[in-house]
């Protein structure tokens, strides 16, 4: 019972993104001539253990708040519940989150040595924002770039970096996209707790914009991320390949008319679910792209 009840702490039904991220990063080195199994396994966990401090972190802050006293709790927002049911004591929440940060820490030191120092920005950047999202980011208004940064472009660049021992403008033509889909991943789960988030005094942009304008900014956002691929195969700085990932269209659609009718959950409920699939099948389906161009290099730009 004590294992399951850690594993629900980590809210592993979010850590499905950590295996997209890395691939997605892993595949771009590998279209880009580099790749080492040994390295990608390393980096996997050391993102592993990066988004579960994330998460269990954001859960002891909640519960210090009042946050997750206040909030009705869905099965994409509102923490994962083991704070409040009393089954894990704060303090054991925090110890837990801060040794996986720990360990990703140490996963990013041997990386730094071995790989380059280049690395040790990128990680200082995340671990800012692990460190500082829920307790100081979530204060000031337009929070979610913390995240869209620090769990969506960087973790992308670092996946190659560590197989590449460099950077390219190219990556970060193709990082993007990751970034502004885990930000808006954040943004419409953040729809259903504005009014728990107003105990904690946050910011978040649904509660300072309001819903009204904050849909319609996730609807922007969300075609950005099409127009982006799009103009980046156009522009031959991402393989033809990569328009694979335009098959999830359909769902972003569904997505964003789910988001303009946000006062109604029946249909925020599904659109919320329609974005979790948005985010982990656009990226996944670009590090398909991107391994499609290495294998048949003729049929790319």
């Amino acid at each position: 019972m004590a294992l399951k009840v850690w594993f629900i702490g980590t809210r592993p039904q979010f850590l499905i993104l950590t295996v997209v991220l890395a691939f997605l990063g892993t595949s771009i080195a590998w279209y880009n001539g580099f790749f080492h199994f040994g390295y990608a396994v390393l980096a996997f966990f050391g993102l592993l253990l990066a988004h579960i401090s994330v998460n269990t972190l954001n859960d002891y802050f909640d519960y210090k708040s009042g946050v997750d006293l206040a909030v009705k709790r869905t099965p994409f927002s509102g923490g994962s519940g083991v704070l409040p049911a009393g089954l894990l004591k704060p303090g054991q929440m925090l110890r837990f989150s801060l040794i996986a940060l720990l360990l990703a820490a140490a996963i990013g030191v041997y990386f730094v040595v071995v790989r380059g120092w280049l690395l040790l920005p990128l990680l200082v950047v995340a671990g800012l924002c692990i460190l500082l999202y829920t307790s100081v980011i979530l204060k000031h208004r337009w929070p979610e770039w913390a995240a869209g940064l620090g769990l969506g472009t960087l973790p992308v660049m670092g996946a190659y970096f560590v197989q590449a021992s460099g950077y390219s403008w190219l990556l970060v033509v193709a990082a993007i996209p990751s970034g502004i889909l885990v930000y808006n991943l954040l943004f419409l789960n953040e729809f259903p707790d504005t009014e728990a988030d107003k105990v904690a005094k946050r910011k978040t942009t649904p509660i300072t914009a309001g819903k009204a304008k904050a849909s319609k900014i996730f609807a922007v956002m969300t075609a950005v991320v099409y127009l982006w691929i799009i103009g980046g195969v156009i522009t031959g700085m991402m393989p033809v390949f990569s328009l694979i990932a335009l098959l999830t269209v359909p769902l972003a659609v569904k997505a964003i008319r789910g988001a303009l009718r946000y006062e109604e959950m029946s249909q925020l409920m599904p659109a919320m679910a329609s974005n979790v699939m948005v985010v982990l099948l656009t990226q996944l389906l670009l590090g398909v792209g991107y391994i499609l161009a290495t294998v048949f290099p003729s049929g790319v730009s």
